[in-house]
């Protein structure tokens, strides 16, 4: 496939202007939510052969996600569209200034196979409301959700505006070596690094959506019944594939006893005696994959769970025990429904490692102690933090979605969508006159009066 043909197309349809307009947005928004709407059995069936995701998984986190995301940026993007009047120094009246938000121009958006709806179609709908053109490369590993996607925008869209594009390994590397305006990826620490590399040949800006070690910390103050349930909850949703799924638990030693037999409750209650036949828990979702997470389980160590089924990519919500910092399992990011329990005696223990270690997407702390809430708050750094739940901090509209340091940079999802596809451009406009001499050549002897009066109106 011809990229550089491509993207020149959509480069010259940027140059059309049709996206400035604020209208043509919203009405181009509205037509990919009814579209997507029509294609809502498609996606649900695609959804279920790529992951065999449940049903209220889908719904909940793929496609009313997107749908809400859509509606409120509907609702909110002219008013964000909108020059913003800031203040303007003494110094330089009479003058105003503000800021406009304009587009980057042609973006590249490229998604992972974990939520390949969402993550595909959220920064999708970010880009097109800040005003740019997209071409979209949805995963190779979940093919029936990208066909879905495809048909969804390329017969819909102006290809000059929007189009998907599909391919594995060496079709993106052929899309790195164009020059776009902007990148948004989601996926692996490792690829987001060849990322970076390619986009700083052309000096372009990025957001990576990465992951990492996401911890869940335990403090005895905890209810360990509803925080149990709500681990496990946040753990084998969409069988672990989530990348702010809590990767590992650490509790403090004195409750591990108590708080496995409340884990291991947890799982009986969701999914039954055997989760194999349970309608709401998923599949792995490739052999790749499959092997690289049976690799990490060592029969010693399981507390609950462990069976696997290579045929179908089934791997049991699995609890493990007496592991070490060292054992594999916990020297990469699992992915995958395998859930390591550690203690911890003091918290500065906690703070000391984590202080150490790479800056996770997510840390969850389970307490009723706001000392030991605030100790981890302030004296940790994360992408974000959720209290007493997992996962759901992603879904406020309100809050930025993001990493730090390993897990990314920048951030997205409602108004934060709008900015990360946005350049804030600086203006300020003075008129002709008054047109002091004193800013000109030749420069006069500055009194320390003149100094003092600089200070207090710049």
């Amino acid at each position: 496939m011809e990229y550089n043909t491509i993207v020149e197309a959509q480069r010259a349809w940027f140059r059309t202007g049709q996206t400035l307009d604020v209208s043509f947005r919203i009405e181009q928004l509205k037509k990919l939510k009814s579209l997507i709407i029509n294609h809502e059995e498609k996606i649900k069936e695609a959804l279920f052969l790529d992951l065999a995701k449940p049903t209220f998984e889908t719904l909940l986190a793929e496609l009313d996600f997107v749908l809400h995301d859509l509606a409120y940026q509907i609702s909110q993007v002219r008013r964000w569209a909108k020059p913003q009047k800031v203040k303007t120094p003494l110094l330089h009246f009479p003058a105003s200034s503000y800021i406009y938000p304009e587009p980057y121009g042609c973006v590249l958006v490229i998604s992972p196979w974990n939520y390949p709806f969402q993550l595909a179609m959220a920064p999708l709908v970010g880009a097109i409301a800040a005003g740019n053109c997209v071409m979209l490369k949805p995963s190779e590993y979940s093919p029936a959700t990208s066909r879905v996607l495809e048909e969804i925008i390329n017969p819909n869209f102006d290809p000059g505006f929007m189009r998907v594009v599909q391919g594995g390994a060496e079709e993106t590397q052929a899309l790195l070596q164009q020059r776009f305006d902007y990148i948004f990826f989601t996926g692996s620490t490792a690829v987001g690094k060849i990322i970076m590399k390619a986009a700083a040949e052309h000096l372009t800006p990025l957001t990576l959506e990465l992951g990492g070690k996401s911890p869940a910390i335990v403090d005895p103050s905890a209810n360990l019944k509803v925080s149990a349930r709500r681990i496990i909850w946040g753990k084998f949703f969409n069988a672990g594939q989530t990348c702010i799924a809590p990767d590992y638990l650490w509790v403090h030693e004195s409750l591990k006893d108590q708080l496995a037999r409340e884990l291991t409750a947890a799982i009986h209650s969701f999914f039954g005696d055997d989760p194999s036949q349970s309608e709401d828990y998923g599949r792995i979702i490739s052999k790749r994959h499959f092997d690289r997470l049976t690799s990490f389980i060592q029969p010693s160590q399981i507390l609950c769970g462990g069976q696997t089924d290579e045929q179908t990519k089934y791997i049991a919500p699995t609890i493990l025990q007496n592991v070490g910092w060292h054992d594999p399992v916990m020297q990469e990011e699992i992915f995958g429904p395998l859930l390591p329990v550690l203690t911890y005696k003091n918290t500065s223990d906690v703070i000391a490692f984590l202080k150490q270690s790479e800056k996770p997407l997510a840390m969850y702390i389970f307490s009723k102690d706001k000392g030991f809430i605030n100790t981890l708050l302030t004296q940790t750094s994360a992408g974000g933090v959720c209290i007493n739940e997992p996962l759901s901090h992603i879904t406020s509209k309100h809050l930025p979605f993001g990493g730090v340091g390993q897990s990314g940079m920048g951030s997205y999802h409602g108004y934060y969508s709008f900015t990360t596809f946005s350049h804030n451009k600086s203006v300020m406009q003075k008129t002709f006159f008054p047109d002091p001499g004193v800013k000109y050549p030749p420069y006069r002897k500055i009194s320390p009066l003149i100094r003092r009066i600089l200070k207090i109106i710049n």
